[in-house]
């Protein structure tokens, strides 16, 4: 959706923070650029310009502001966005309609625009990926299906039938042998981070932004002949309160259980690393040494590239 430099200055003026990550604002009198939330003094609408990212502001030849810091990573989930994440964690079958939005004061195109921009869906199609998770895991505990279906939020049998089906390629009754890998954003000082984890413990946690991210994705979805659906996983709580911790300086070490991707000698090298000290470092060579394979240098080196799990 293309914003008009009318409804972008508009969201300046007012500091919407609705529309953080969305544009920057580059200011002609003063030659810096700044994010819509910035607290200074708004210019009139003629002195301004719009830029869909920093780079292009850059390039214009714009300064990045003092006072907002447009280049530091902001929170980048809004806090209407995490009110409704919370509301769907709370409650999976919760089925919020554009009206339901404009209820609570919130813009439908802007939710939806944030969802395809993070999650490449629309966030209708997010609280259905929601739901199924839900009425899954609830089968896999041994919930019937019917119950499954309405306590899930399920108008009908016959929609449930059909949109577990679409999902996970079998109907309810032969689901048993499916397997479910949950995935959430999950948001850091350094910036917002993809973790997935299944029954045994977290396989990835990597930021947002890194290429290799669909690849790795697809490499869990093979190795654990599962798919990958937006939901709720227990392995995420205490991961998120240790990475708060350790970003707090209140923790050296994680507990967190982990259910590493990878082959038996990638796991053995990514326990080495897990080993390293609070504070310090380790060559490719030392690893190797520790492995008790010192020529394996090169092959302790590749796995440390494709370790899925940054911590």
């Amino acid at each position: 959706m293309n914003l008009s430099p009318e409804i972008m200055y508009d969201a300046s003026f007012n500091k919407n923070p609705e529309f953080e990550g969305v544009f920057w604002m580059g200011v002609k009198t003063t030659g810096i650029f700044c994010r819509p939330t910035c607290p200074a003094r708004k210019p009139k609408f003629e002195n301004v310009e719009f830029f869909n990212n920093t780079k292009d502001a850059i390039l214009k030849g714009y300064r990045p502001c003092k006072v907002c810091k447009p280049l530091e990573n902001p929170k980048e989930t809004p806090d209407f966005i995490q009110k409704l994440l919370n509301e769907l964690t709370e409650n999976p079958a919760l089925k919020l309609k554009d009206y339901d939005l404009v209820e609570r004061g919130w813009e439908p195109a802007t939710v939806r625009r944030w969802f395809l921009k993070n999650h490449g869906m629309t966030f209708h199609a997010f609280q259905r990926m929601f739901k199924i998770n839900s009425a899954f895991k609830k089968l896999q505990s041994g919930e019937n299906i019917v119950d499954a279906a309405f306590d899930s939020g399920y108008q009908s049998l016959s929609g449930f039938n059909e949109s577990f089906k679409n999902i996970f390629g079998v109907s309810p009754k032969n689901s048993k042998s499916e397997k479910v890998v949950d995935l959430k954003r999950i948001e850091t000082p350094l910036g917002t981070m993809i973790a997935c984890a299944d029954e045994n413990g977290i396989c990835m946690l990597e930021f947002s932004d890194r290429k290799a991210l669909p690849t790795e994705l697809k490499e869990i979805s093979k190795y654990f002949n599962a798919n990958i659906i937006q939901g709720e996983n227990p392995h995420f709580k205490v991961l998120e309160e240790e990475l708060e911790e350790y970003f707090k300086v209140k923790r050296k070490d994680f507990t967190v259980p982990l259910s590493p991707v990878g082959t038996e000698f990638q796991k053995n090298v990514w326990e080495v690393l897990r080993k390293i000290p609070y504070g310090t470092t380790r060559s490719y060579q030392e690893q190797a040494k520790i492995l008790g394979n010192p020529k394996a240098v090169r092959a302790v080196a590749n796995a440390n590239g494709l370790n899925k799990i940054s911590i």
